[in-house]
């Protein structure tokens, strides 16, 4: 029978019955069920499998499939004596976030309201699921009212508790609790943050989180899933008996993506095999727990079904915003890190697995913590810290492959995509190219002023502080743009200092250009931009930052040094 490398299928049953490409990952509901823990939370990037998991565990043990045994059979679960008897026994309450993107609110007054309005659809929708339930002679009228209740204009006092009510009928039903299961459980939080209206939704969940997996004698075991491990100071503060489940962790460590014995036996299968070493340097590098080589099953497939065309299939599957705001209003040394990361550096960092979302404009370990948790970077070393006594680790990290890198190039072109400022950009190069100082400052000026505002934290930075901000992240747009006929570093060692950006093109004969920016600094007897240009262009001189194009070959008939000077929003250029 013919298998097919179908994308989008997240349901068990639709893959069995269609012939879908699937390697057997059954033996996690052995695995998590035998651990017996109450409640438990895993974290996975996106696209591993965790809703695909989440189905499986609904259609082993959900009453609704009593009759369904051979979607099961021969699969490794089914190997589990004692869990098969419990196949198709349970009532199973299966709640996912994952289309919770609501943005904010329309009149102000309270910008949570339609994230709380998706969230109710969702509840609403599962009590029609089970409406049947209320025909049986074991429910009064009172109970029936309170059923009918349940509508998309409830509070969100009864928003909070409709989970463990409904949990709490089904069991009076089927005599039997119920297993609930909440996938993307993070995805409206991290909307929340992006919306500006986090503190609405930690309210919010908080007590929806404690009424559903805590406060709930109905519940026989709990699973979420989501990309971050929220931290628990916020929503997840009352559940002191909750099993987190990180990417660092060792339980489930290869129930979610393809292990690289997976990958390479369906490679061969495909007749794909000559491409091992390819799809190794292009979608490797994820590691859960002790087991490294972990790949992204959206990309192998994607890989698969495209008859081995390399792209960025993963990292292009859904919106990353909130990386691209991370990056792009970060601090200098955030855009520097990612530069470094571009170039296949790596670096080191504390990290705490739990994220705090209020810290991510603040703490730039905040931001690398996220980014590790969501799979664009990669573990290469970790150390205990020495100097303090936290329960923080030193994380070496890198980004994850080059599917990974392809996206951050794309997310930083996007930063110079809109229309008026990729043309403002175009000009400034090839003002550049040309020699026209005059048009370099015409048009640099205009892509200053037109993307301040996005390089911009949201919290009303100094004026001494965005310029390091913009530049950086210009810097990065350059390294990205002209990467095809130019290598474009910054703040490296040359003669007897560091030059702010070095541009040299992969053709010796070409020209060879040298910045050095500043900021306007009145305690240094600057009193106008041109004072700052001729402090830059001085620095450029004595500190022979030429050296190192002299050396690598280049002419010094064709090395430009340019001052860049700012204040606030104005730049002057000199040279």
């Amino acid at each position: 029978m013919e298998i097919r490398h179908g994308l989008g299928y997240q349901n068990y049953e639709d893959m069995m019955r269609n012939h879908i490409f699937y390697i057997d990952k059954t033996d996690f509901i052995s695995e998590w069920w035998h651990y017996a823990d109450e409640v438990t939370l895993i974290t996975r990037p996106r696209r591993f499998g965790k809703t695909l998991n989440m189905s499986t565990v609904e259609c082993f043990f959900s009453n609704q499939y009593r009759d369904k045994k051979e979607l099961f059979e021969g699969r490794k679960v089914w190997e589990d004596e004692a869990l098969r008897k419990l196949q198709g026994t349970y009532p199973i309450i299966f709640v996912s976030f994952a289309g919770v993107k609501p943005g904010c609110g329309e009149d102000g007054s309270d910008s949570a309201q339609p994230m709380k309005k998706a969230i109710k659809k969702i509840i609403v929708q599962i009590y029609r699921n089970f409406k049947d339930i209320m025909k049986s002679e074991l429910f009064d009228e009172r109970d029936r009212e309170y059923y009918a209740s349940v509508k998309e204009d409830m509070s969100d006092e009864d928003a909070a508790t409709a989970i463990s009510i409904l949990s709490a009928y089904l069991e009076k039903f089927y005599h039997k609790k119920a297993i609930i299961l909440l996938d993307e459980y993070d995805t409206p939080m991290q909307e929340a943050w992006l919306g500006g209206y986090w503190d609405q939704a930690v309210a919010f969940f908080k007590n929806f989180f404690v009424n559903t997996f805590k406060n709930n004698k109905s519940m026989e075991r709990g699973l979420i899933t989501g990309i971050t491990r929220i931290s628990k100071e916020s929503i997840f503060s009352d559940l002191n008996h909750l099993e987190v489940v990180t990417t660092t962790s060792d339980k489930y460590a290869t129930s979610f993506g393809f292990t690289e014995e997976e990958v390479f036996q369906a490679l061969e299968e495909a007749g794909l095999g000559e491409y091992k070493e390819g799809v190794k340097r292009w979608y490797d590098g994820f590691t859960f727990g002790d087991i490294t080589d972990i790949y992204n099953p959206w990309s192998i497939i994607s890989f698969i079904g495209n008859r081995g065309k390399y792209a960025a299939y993963w990292a292009n599957t859904s919106s990353n915003e909130l990386v691209n705001v991370l990056m792009r209003q970060g601090s200098a040394n955030v855009k520097k890190t990612v530069e470094d990361l571009i170039a296949g550096k790596s670096f080191t960092v504390p990290i705490d697995e739990q994220i705090v979302f209020s810290q991510l404009a603040e703490d730039e370990n905040a931001v690398w913590s996220l980014l590790m948790a969501a799979g664009y970077l990669k573990t290469i070393e970790v150390e205990e810290r020495m100097e303090d006594d936290t329960d923080d680790l030193d994380y070496t990290l890198a980004l994850t492959n080059l599917e990974v890198q392809s996206m951050f190039k794309k997310m930083i072109r996007g930063w110079f995509a809109k229309s008026s400022v990729k043309a403002y950009y175009n000009e400034f190069i090839n003002s550049l190219l040309n020699d026209d100082v005059r048009r370099m400052n015409t048009f640099m000026n205009k892509v200053a002023l037109n993307t301040f505002s996005s390089f911009d934290t949201g919290n009303r930075p100094s004026e001494e502080t965005e310029p390091e901000r913009f530049y950086h992240g210009f810097v990065l747009g350059m390294i990205v743009n002209l990467s095809d006929k130019y290598r474009v570093i910054s703040n490296h060692e040359s003669g007897y200092g560091r030059y702010d950006v070095m541009i040299e093109p992969l053709d010796k004969g070409e020209k060879a250009f040298i910045f050095e920016f500043k900021v306007l600094d009145a305690d240094d007897d600057e009193k106008k931009l041109e004072d700052t240009v001729a402090n830059a262009l001085g620095q450029i001189e004595e500190k022979q930052y030429e050296a190192a194009l002299v050396a690598d070959g280049f002419a010094r008939e064709n090395i430009r040094k340019y001052g860049f000077a700012f204040q606030g929003k104005r730049c002057l250029i000199g040279k």
